[in-house]
């Protein structure tokens, strides 16, 4: 049943991966600590390395198939890949010292955050560069790489849950900061997945028995959510959605809701 439950949020997690730069963060955390509740307290630890895991190959790929034209506004964008990859390890590190309830928490108090501030700060609904404005986007500066790259390393999240609302407020239509969204979130995930894969101790469930996990990765979990995701990246980015914009962000903000939601009443 296990199986079946993540296959199927691998499905959603595909979809929101193209439509929302979300390789896998906001909607895998929720469902591993579910997964994985035999672990307690570490399970939340757990679910955060296995959705970087998750975002590593998600993002990889959407990144792959996502248009060469599309991915020029990245152009120039080396120092803030390089300083994303330095926060995402130092994020990775990080997680493994927190107390589990704190990852958690965290994870639900910066959703919460990110979701108010889409919705009550200007810039979000109706970014600045459309509408006819002839104003070009902004390039995201170098310097929010480390603690961009850290942040959502140390929570699991990626990096969409910062870099799109900034690229919406910089002039990007949705469509395209979500697809922005894949590269910078590749970057961070990288060498955390490494993090979390060679240098952490498995947890083990209340009866010694471990749960066969590599490092604090779940593989078994990683592996069915991939499953369902990789097919749905290939046909959306194959076969894109026309979504109206306006339409594209408030779905954006109403994902964020149901995730605040969903950690809460999973909370230890």
């Amino acid at each position: 049943m296990d199986l079946l439950v993540l296959l199927g949020v691998g499905l959603l997690t595909g979809t929101t991966t193209v439509l929302f730069g979300f390789g896998g963060g906001f909607v895998t955390v929720p469902v591993v600590v579910w997964a994985d509740s035999a672990l307690g307290g570490e399970a939340t630890r757990v679910a955060v390395a296995t959705s970087v895991v998750v975002m590593v190959v998600n993002a990889g790929f959407a990144t792959a198939v996502t248009p060469r034209r599309t991915l020029t506004a990245l152009r120039g964008g080396g120092p803030l890949l390089l300083l994303l990859a330095a926060g995402g390890a130092t994020g990775a590190f990080a997680t493994r010292l927190a107390p589990p309830a704190l990852t958690h928490w965290a994870f639900v108090a910066y959703t919460a955050v990110t979701l108010a501030d889409v919705l009550l700060r200007p810039g979000f609904l109706r970014p600045r560069g459309q509408a006819g404005s002839s104003v070009p986007p902004r390039p995201l500066p170098a310097l929010v790489g480390a603690p961009v790259g850290a942040l959502a390393a140390f929570l699991g999240v990626g990096g969409s849950v910062m870099t799109v609302p900034a690229m919406r407020r910089a002039g990007h239509p949705m469509r395209v900061a979500a697809a922005l969204a894949n590269p910078l979130t590749l970057a961070l995930s990288l060498p955390a997945a490494t993090v979390h894969l060679a240098t952490a101790t498995a947890p083990a469930v209340a009866d010694g028995t471990p749960l066969g996990l590599v490092g604090l990765v779940d593989l078994r979990a990683a592996t069915a959510l991939l499953l369902g995701a990789l097919p749905v990246i290939a046909l959306l980015r194959r076969h894109p959605p026309h979504i109206p914009d306006r339409v594209h962000a408030w779905a954006y903000a109403g994902l964020l809701g149901v995730v605040v939601a969903a950690m809460v009443f999973s909370g230890p």
